[in-house]
């Protein structure tokens, strides 16, 4: 079960504590979506026990939204990158791909 703590003081502080998965990121979406206007906005993950591949995913594109991650346990920090590292991996080989089948269709013009 994922529980949200939420304290506003200058910037809006999300402590998310328990475990947070792929059921219950609709309701942390949610409660960013209410505060979507505010200029900061803050997760504390200290209190997290556990998480899933969705909720690492979700987390990378909080963070890429300009959502700061703070206390963020290392073993999630290194997921995360694990999974950015693979997203930028797979981008790659479809680029590739892409290259490769637009040279051929030139070639044979």
């Amino acid at each position: 079960m994922l529980r949200i703590e939420k304290s506003v003081k200058g910037k809006v502080l999300l402590t998310l504590s328990g475990r947070m998965n792929a059921e219950n990121i609709s309701e942390l979406e949610n409660v960013l979506r209410a505060e979507a206007k505010r200029p900061r906005i803050v997760l504390d993950l200290k209190d997290l026990t556990l998480v899933d591949r969705d909720a690492v995913r979700f987390l990378s594109r909080c963070e890429a939204d300009s959502i700061k991650l703070k206390n963020c346990p290392a073993y999630i920090r290194e997921w995360i990158e694990s999974e950015r590292n693979a997203e930028r991996a797979a981008l790659s080989r479809a680029t590739s791909r892409q290259l490769r089948f637009t040279c051929l269709e030139d070639a044979h013009e």
